[in-house]
């Protein structure tokens, strides 16, 4: 606890021991009493003293310091028949009395505490109760500290520490609450929290608490240093570079940068044919590309605090000869040109050759079936000529007559 917050004394502590005993005996057989809960006062804050069970019908509240309710000692009434407010010698100013019977002094302090009494009239008797007042000293700020403030990333570990009286501490990394995990660890009391692996978005730390009414109390923002990095090394050149290739013309101008992310700043360098430059920058220029400048370049980024580096590589040569387009995206060379040529020759000679033979075999058989045709006939003309006369038929019909010429041959 802290020294300088007032120490309730033993004769106190069971003054408000009798007080919460004798508000459960009063609840129960329907006796005004004062609200346990509302004893508790925080110094330069407003105090409520909560009247319970208190009638409707109630002719005058009075409220007195100390266990007696004489007038000596009153503070301030209330009479609600007539909405009116009576202060007495207690009465410092900073005490009033509401419509429902609650004693409420502002500002409260130190001298505050002590007992009070409340007097309730409602013309057919009068209930009294008392209560023991203690006021306390606000939680000071809890206090923060860390083994380290300065860690790198997926590689150290912190370990903070809240100091503070508070059972009930809430922990935030980077302003937002956290708990046990994976990753971090809070210890069984809370006042302890261990992140096994830092990441760089671990930035800031602090501890929470609340104090008497719920008052949250924040210890200062612990920044933590988190290198990290290179991630990746981006390359930018002109002329740009494709598929790790950068032509450039001998005498034109050639500019190459590298850039990466890294806490802290990494550190460039760059090596010419595998030998290291004396460049530290992160961008180097070539006025006028000469012959003995070509060649494979690589950009190296190190970061001296994670230990970490990465490099970014090209080769920088002349334009080579532009190779024929034959279509959007596709091109082919001279010589597959003249071997395309020379199969569609080929292909067209063996077509052309098909549709020949097809012609002249389909003629051949027209001719032949007319030469079958004329074999036929004469054949058949043969085969007449060769046959004897046939005699002629007798007529069974006067009616009938034959031809001159067969009535010659008779």
């Amino acid at each position: 606890m802290d020294p300088s917050r007032p120490r309730c004394r033993p004769w106190r502590k069971l003054v408000l021991l009798a007080s919460l005993l004798a508000c459960g005996i009063h609840q129960a057989f329907g006796q005004i009493f004062i609200n346990p809960d509302s004893l508790i006062g925080v110094k330069g804050f407003r105090t409520v003293l909560v009247l319970e069970n208190a009638t409707q019908d109630a002719q005058e509240y009075s409220w007195h310091r100390g266990a007696e309710d004489t007038v000596e000692n009153m503070i301030v009434s209330y009479k609600p028949p007539s909405n009116s407010w009576l202060s007495g010698p207690m009465f410092s100013g900073r005490e009033n009395v509401t419509k429902l019977g609650d004693l409420v002094i502002r500002r409260s302090a130190f001298n505050d505490t002590g007992n009070y009494t409340v007097r309730v009239d409602t013309g057919n008797e009068t209930q009294r109760a008392t209560g023991w007042l203690e006021i306390q000293e606000l939680e000071s700020n809890p206090e923060i500290w860390a083994n380290t403030s300065s860690v790198v990333e997926d590689v150290d570990s912190v370990a903070a520490i809240c100091y503070t009286n508070a059972t009930n501490v809430r922990w935030y990394v980077d302003y937002t609450l956290v708990s046990s995990n994976d990753r971090m660890t809070i210890s069984p009391d809370l006042k302890t929290l261990i992140i096994h692996r830092v990441t760089r978005r671990d930035r800031e730390l602090y501890c929470e608490i609340d104090t008497i009414m719920e008052i949250p109390r924040r210890s200062e923002i612990l920044s933590l240093t988190v290198a990290y990095g290179p991630d990746e090394v981006l390359l930018s050149t002109s002329p740009s570079t494709f598929k790790g290739v950068l032509s450039a013309k001998i005498g034109s101008q050639v500019d190459m940068a590298c850039t990466a992310f890294s806490v802290p700043s990494p550190k460039y360098h760059w090596s010419h044919n595998g030998s290291l430059l004396s460049f530290s920058d992160a961008s180097i220029t070539l006025p006028s590309l000469a012959w003995e400048q070509m060649g494979r370049y690589r950009c190296i980024v190190d970061n001296p605090v994670t230990q970490l580096t990465m490099y970014r590589e090209f080769q920088i040569q002349t334009p080579r000869n532009i190779p024929v387009v034959v279509n959007r995206g596709f091109y082919i060379s001279g010589a597959k040109v003249v071997w395309l040529i020379v199969m569609i020759v080929l292909g067209s000679l063996y077509i052309c050759g098909i549709l020949i033979y097809g012609l002249i075999s389909n003629l051949s058989i027209r001719v032949n079936a007319h030469v079958m045709t004329i074999m036929q006939r004469n054949k058949k003309s043969k085969a007449i000529a060769a046959a004897p006369p046939t005699a002629p038929s007798t007529p069974s019909d006067k009616g009938h007559a034959f031809p001159a010429d067969r009535l010659d041959y008779w």
